[in-house]
């Protein structure tokens, strides 16, 4: 009985150690997120690939190589969709718009990566930077560039650009948690509409908006004591 791998004259497919990765991350992302990282056995995650383990071994040599290139895999899988959604000639208010239901989106179908998440900062600690801010930082060029767009544009206010992808970051990394610890009740598509609501239109009334945080405090009237 001759294996395929023996055939003479079958091509070599340049695309297989490619999409073996990503099989194996793909299920190693559920698994890890069901172990976590300790109590991980890789012979488990072969079982369920039905693979032996030697193979998993082959394309990473060790478990906490898998473990990172899981991660590494679901956080470049998330920055490609929410890149995809971004593009095309639209208005930019849309373009957020859509990278948000993106993000949010993600993380509602793949609940295991926030698990990842919390396990890499569990049991890595000592790691420098985490695999998410890695990635963020590495697509910040592209935010800030989009929103100079958009400021020049007349679309975004003129402000520090790395101060709006911060609060944009800060707000939707944190509802991610929220949502995974809390068991969130609405669709991901109603939370990204309240987030935008507020994101980009504030909370105050027009006429109490201004452009800094100090003339907003100004702004705001203090109550006067009842007079007795």
């Amino acid at each position: 009985m001759h294996s395929i791998s023996n055939k003479r004259g079958r091509p070599v497919d340049p695309g297989l150690a490619k999409r073996r990765r990503q099989e194996i991350c793909a299920e190693a992302a559920r698994f890890f997120a069901e172990f976590g990282y300790p109590q991980a056995d890789v012979q488990v995650l072969a079982d369920r690939l039905g693979v032996g383990k030697g193979t998993i071994y082959r394309y990473f040599p060790s478990k906490e190589d898998l473990f990172f290139a899981t991660v590494d895999a679901g956080i470049q899988e998330l920055s490609d969709q929410i890149d995809t959604e971004m593009a095309g000639d639209v208005d930019s208010v849309e373009i957020i718009r859509r990278g948000v239901l993106a993000y949010l989106g993600y993380f509602d179908r793949h609940p295991e990566l926030v698990e990842l998440l919390i396990i890499e900062r569990a049991e890595f600690r000592d790691r420098k930077k985490s695999t998410y801010f890695v990635h963020k930082e590495r697509n910040n060029p592209k935010r800030r560039a989009f929103l100079l767009e958009a400021m020049k544009a007349g679309v975004v206010r003129t402000m520090p650009v790395d101060r709006i992808i911060e609060i944009f970051n800060d707000t939707l990394y944190g509802a991610i948690f929220t949502n995974h610890f809390s068991g969130r009740k609405i669709s991901f598509r109603k939370q990204a509409e309240d987030l935008l609501e507020i994101l980009l239109n504030g909370i105050l009334a027009d006429d109490r908006r201004s452009s800094t945080p100090a003339e907003k405090a100004r702004a705001v009237k203090p109550r006067q004591p009842k007079q007795s």
